[in-house]
């Protein structure tokens, strides 16, 4: 077990991104602000979160990292990081960006209060063509529902506050895993 665990932590290290660069958020704004489905959460959220890139790897154990940004009112107020850990069926490497919005004060206190964490009913929406998504743990549950960027979408909406959405970056894994993500905060 010790071996798959080092082998996994070797994947994922591979995979954990660089310090993001001022393009790099610009970029991730501009792909998840181009779906009509997220569009609106820009224009009405309270602020969001935002990883431009998540880094997946797992052999059976598997764990992801992200660093990212947090907004409120367009101004950035702090930095916050995104660590997943699972155990099941899975192989592989992924990346993708993801961004959490938040409808109200309410929900982004929830987020910036120190470590929060996504609950097993969480689930995030892909926002790109045949990719799926979901992000599940202990803690708060957040979730948006519509269909692929192509081809017809339920109109997605906040749940407890929050809305996920995931852009598939590239790679391929494939898993039947549990296990969470995590958030941390840290103020400017």
């Amino acid at each position: 077990m010790k071996k798959v665990v080092l082998i996994s932590m070797l994947t994922l290290a591979l995979l954990v991104p660089l310090a993001a660069g001022a393009d790099d958020y610009s970029s991730a704004i501009s792909v998840f602000n181009s779906s009509p489905n997220v569009q609106p959460f820009f224009k009405n959220a309270y602020g969001y979160a935002l990883f431009p890139t998540v880094g997946t790897g797992a052999i059976v154990v598997g764990g992801a990292y992200g660093e990212g940004k947090v907004y409120r009112g367009g101004k950035v107020t702090g930095t916050a990081t995104l660590v997943h850990a699972s155990i099941g069926f899975q192989l592989g490497g992924k990346a993708f960006s993801e961004i959490v919005f938040f409808e109200d004060k309410r929900a982004y206190d929830t987020f910036i209060s120190g470590e929060f964490a996504f609950d097993a009913k969480a689930s995030a929406v892909a926002i790109t063509a045949g990719a799926q998504a979901q992000a599940s743990t202990a803690g708060s549950s957040a979730s948006a529902t519509a269909g692929p960027k192509t081809g017809s979408q339920a109109a997605a909406k906040y749940n407890n506050g929050m809305a996920t959405f995931i852009h598939h970056k590239g790679g391929l894994m494939g898993s039947l895993a549990v296990g969470g993500q995590k958030f941390s905060y840290k103020p400017l």
